[in-house]
């Protein structure tokens, strides 16, 4: 069937919705097209009319074309300087965040941190979401979405570029999950309890600031006029977190200050050393812990400058040679009034502490402590310095007890502190000569004595002319027979009579007391101790870890016999189970699923 040609008739297909709206308004894609053309037209012819236009002329022109044209580079003009102004803001924001300065700290030239910011600012400045980018890799134009993964070398990388990325680098480390059934908060409670600086209850104010402060300590510029103490629990804080280095240290050097206490030094060089003596003239007292390079060359700075100390606590230092102890004496130990050195055993040893008589007229204070080059000789020495009220000693040489007998003949009426630890030959000769010639003692402590017995101990506190003692330590003053581990006829170490005399002897004024390891104290002497009409007043701290006998009875009775108690260490008490813990005081090592401390709870 033949189907008629009319001029007129052609063959159309179906028309889209946009096409019926343009049509029904008039709108001809055409005209559209033509207007483009015209006003492309226009502004050309506009732009070399400018160029030919002499210098001086007029450049008003009132051509409806010319004016369309100013307008846009006019628009184009502001945003230029709109695009210039939030990449300044940008950049200062960058210069302000804390990943940007603790960057800055590693760069040593101000090239290597424009880099740094350049590199920034463009990670900042990537394409958001919905825009389109070219891949770093490959070159294809993709759309920006909220997964597109940054390349090594800058830039975003398309999906399957992105893909293989993640192929080559393996499973992603996923984050800890935060404990949410409070493991965590008992684990830092535990630690706290083991600083001894964990205090039952809401943190106070100042502790919660000090948290703070060193969880952004890189954006502190200066510590101001804080006070003393708080200055020190920062020290505390940093050195707990291995936060203090150099560019930290500035924060304690203050040069009205008078005390510096760095609590580690490991990452301390020389010259930061130097730097305390350079930036605190009026330093009094200086204390270093794990001092490892405060070397000669430091101690030859400190002796240029006119700086007086009056306290020095020295760990580790084992670099600083004897010339330079006996140089440091004979140039500062006018001044000196107490003197602590902590493993600096290489040179300080006899020669050095027979200096101190000459040099140091005014020492009240002395220890020494795990020591491996003082020997006999140097005991001797220190009992030459009638001046002295603090004495500790922690010697790894075998000292006879006569020695120390000599020294407490010596200088023991004026001692306020007797401390003697791991003297495992000390007999009782020394209690002896304690009992006979002290008479103001408030610290006494004598650890790991293998041959003093119960009847020396009982001796030394009956009918003794001291007062009451503050500080009692007989840690493992103990029987070590492996052949009789139980049986102890001889009764050496304290037991329960010389335990008890102690307890009668410091009743009022005992403020922490520790026999761990005391395990031949019975729990009939405890009872006795620690019975319904006894009353410590003062006692804030108890150890008893490793005394077989202690049980949930006896640990009853020392929370009822001691008001102000706040901590009760029991670590290896296998006989106590359940006791009930008085509100606000620690029960800690307690051998059962509970866990090591119970934070009291019961009134």
């Amino acid at each position: 069937m033949s189907r008629p040609n009319g001029a007129g008739q052609s063959i159309r297909g179906p028309q889209s919705a946009l096409t019926d709206f343009l049509a029904a308004h008039n709108i001809s894609a055409n005209q559209i097209r033509q207007d483009a053309e015209a006003r492309r037209r226009a502004a050309e012819a506009s732009n070399r009319q400018e160029e030919s236009t002499p210098a001086g002329q007029d450049e008003e022109d009132d051509h409806p074309l010319a004016s369309r044209a100013r307008g846009r580079r006019a628009a184009a003009s502001q945003g230029e300087e709109k695009r210039k102004k939030d990449q300044k803001q940008l950049i200062e924001k960058i210069k302000a965040s804390k990943s940007f300065q603790r960057k800055k700290r590693k760069l040593a030239g101000s090239d290597d941190e424009a880099d740094l910011l350049e590199t920034i600012f463009k990670e900042r400045a990537a394409p958001l979401p919905g825009q389109m980018e070219n891949c770093a890799v490959c070159g294809k134009r993709f759309t920006v979405t909220p997964y597109s993964r940054n390349s090594p070398d800058g830039g975003l990388l398309c999906s399957p570029c992105g893909k293989e990325l993640s192929e080559d680098a393996g499973p992603a480390k996923r984050k800890p999950k935060r404990a949410t059934n409070g493991v965590g908060r008992r684990r830092q409670i535990a630690s706290a309890i083991l600083d001894g600086t964990y205090r039952p209850g809401a943190k106070s104010l100042v502790t919660l600031c000090i948290e703070t402060l060193a969880k952004n300590i890189d954006l502190a510029e200066d510590l101001g006029g804080l006070p003393s103490m708080v200055i020190d629990k920062i020290a505390r804080k940093l050195s707990k977190h291995r936060l203090l280095d150099p560019t930290t240290l500035h924060l304690f050097l203050q040069p009205t200050a008078e005390e510096v206490c760095i609590y580690d030094g490991g990452k301390l060089s020389s010259d930061d050393f130097i730097k305390v003596f350079q930036m605190v003239p009026n330093l009094k007292r200086l204390k270093i812990r794990n001092g490892v390079h405060f070397k000669d060359e430091v101690m030859d700075f400190f002796l240029t400058r006119n700086i007086e100390l009056e306290e020095f606590y020295l760990h580790g230092a084992n670099l600083l040679s004897l010339t330079h102890w006996k140089k440091f004496l004979q140039q500062k130990g006018k001044s000196l009034k107490s003197l602590r050195v902590y493993w600096t055993d290489k040179h300080f040893g006899d020669e050095v502490l027979a200096e101190l008589e000459a040099c140091c007229p005014s020492l009240e204070c002395l220890k020494v402590c795990h020591n491996q080059a003082v020997t006999g000789e140097g005991v001797d020495s220190i009992a030459k310095l009638k001046s002295l009220r603090h004495i500790s000693l922690d010697l790894r040489n075998s000292v006879h007890s006569d020695v120390y007998v000599h020294l407490l003949s010596e200088i023991g009426p004026n001692l306020k502190t007797f401390s003697l630890a791991r003297v495992a030959d000390a007999d009782n000769s020394i209690l002896d000569a304690l009992h006979t010639h002290c008479r103001s003692l408030k610290k006494l402590r004598i650890t790991d004595s293998e041959c003093m017995t119960d009847q020396g101990f009982a001796r030394l506190f009956k009918d003794w002319s001291n007062k009451g003692l503050e500080f009692i330590d007989f840690k493992n003053c103990r029987q070590l027979d492996s052949s009789q581990p139980r049986s102890n006829p001889n009764k050496i170490g304290l037991c329960s009579e010389g335990f008890k005399a102690m307890m009668a002897h410091s009743r009022k004024t005992v403020k922490h007391l520790n026999v761990q390891g005391c395990r031949h104290i019975t729990a009939v002497a405890f009872e006795d101790v620690f019975s319904a009409d006894a009353v410590y007043p003062a006692l804030a701290k108890v150890e008893v870890s490793f005394c077989e006998e202690v049980n949930d009875f006896i640990l009853g009775s020392i929370f009822r016999s001691c008001p102000e108690l706040r901590e009760l260490i029991v670590f290896g008490c296998m006989k106590v189970r359940d006791v009930p813990v008085p509100r606000g005081k620690l029960l800690v090592g307690v051998p059962n699923a509970v866990g090591m401390v119970i934070d009291g709870n019961d009134d």
